[in-house]
């Protein structure tokens, strides 16, 4: 992202969402790269983000949310560097009930005290389908085109874009664990700042793992020993222990473990179970699946039915025309998306640097206007 136009004073860029949070996913490493270069940076969220889930109860209550969360936005703001915040007084939750030419004339009024050279806004897809998303999408670029005669020269629009990734965090976890020299214990809120991790970063396509929290009876299997690995699990409450069957007929008990323990880290690595593992009582863990699993899975060493169907995963739309290395700035990214506390109660440092890298080192835009002219010449 070339920020081309020519000014006496510094470039400024705006980026126009619908809740507190979206700026951090959308552009959060974008932001403070070009804010770390003396760009301007300004934020406007169309809501408070009021009707969001309050996944910490000790920061916010249906009552206080909406003031919690534009307070979070603009600590998250400070940490990427951007200068100005703003939240209009829309509803979470009814941008697409809104008039559209009330909400686009609200936007045009932005752009037009703003006077951006850059606006990023969402995708008309909204990331995973999100009608708030969609919406102010729809608003700012049908705002930025209808004043864009009266811009001499025109900023650049850009749409954020989430393609689908390969990477896998059961792969780089796995990995990460059997590395570790001791065995790995999450201490108190790791499990939950882990889910909610990772179910954001599937959601926005970071990964590519099938996530799920599943809840398992006193007694049962969870693993076989000698069938192939398919799945890490995160366990989030109960008691499992890891058994090992010996060439003599005996049963060995390697270990018990409880909430906020790995298990299955082996398997996944070397590609089949090394031990069993059972539930004591009930049971409940994350699981990190390659794909969405089959209702027909069977279990055992010698099983040939599939347990993972890795199937099409769906159109990313358009491709990415922009492409941003934030990875100087991933722990700027990490501690704004923790400083929404009220919906992501996470711990800056609770993954490797290395993971935080792989998972969202590069952010993506597709420039929506001036539109890129199409190639003629393979070597122009």
């Amino acid at each position: 992202m070339t920020i081309y136009r020519e000014r006496m004073a510094p470039p400024r860029l705006l980026g126009i969402f619908a809740h507190p949070d979206d700026e951090v996913f959308c552009a959060g490493g974008t932001l403070a790269v070009y804010t770390a270069r003396g760009a301007e940076a300004i934020v406007c969220s169309a809501t408070r983000g009021e009707a969001g889930q309050i996944r910490d109860a000790t920061v916010a209550t249906r009552r206080t949310l909406g003031a919690v969360r534009e307070g979070e936005l603009r600590d998250a703001c400070a940490i990427l560097g951007v200068d100005r915040v703003s939240c209009l007084d829309y509803r979470d939750g009814t941008l697409r009930d809104v008039d559209r030419a009330v909400l686009v004339a609200d936007v045009e009024k932005i752009l037009g005290e703003v006077q951006p050279d850059v606006v990023i806004t969402f995708g008309p897809d909204g990331a995973y389908g999100h009608p708030d998303h969609i919406a102010i999408s729809e608003a700012t670029t049908q705002a930025y085109l209808s004043i864009l005669a009266t811009r001499q020269p025109p900023a650049r629009l850009y749409h954020s874009h989430f393609p689908r990734s390969r990477l896998l965090l059961r792969d780089r976890l796995a990995h990460w664990l059997v590395e570790l020299h001791e065995r790995f214990k999450g201490s108190d809120g790791f499990a939950q700042s882990l889910t909610l991790f990772a179910e954001e970063s599937t959601s926005l396509r970071y990964a590519r793992d099938h996530i799920e929290v599943k809840w398992f009876p006193p007694g049962l299997y969870l693993v076989e020993q000698g069938e192939p690995a398919t799945s890490l699990y995160l366990i989030l409450s109960g008691q499992v222990e890891a058994r090992q069957d010996r060439p003599d007929g005996s049963t060995e008990v390697l270990r018990r473990m409880g909430p906020g323990e790995f298990f299955g880290e082996l398997g996944v690595v070397e590609g089949v179970r090394t031990a069993s593992v059972v539930s004591l009582d009930s049971v409940t863990c994350l699981l990190f699946y390659p794909g969405k699993p089959t209702l027909f899975a069977a279990r055992g060493s010698d099983v040939h039915l599939p347990s993972i169907v890795e199937g099409a995963d769906g159109d990313d739309g358009p491709a990415a025309t922009t492409q941003i290395d934030v990875s100087t700035h991933i722990a700027a990214k990490v501690s704004a998306i923790a400083a929404h506390r009220s919906q992501f109660p996470i711990h800056p440092d609770m993954l490797p640097a290395g993971m935080l890298q792989d998972l969202m080192g590069k952010e993506y835009f597709v420039r929506v206007h001036p539109p890129i002219p199409p190639e003629t010449d393979l070597l122009g």
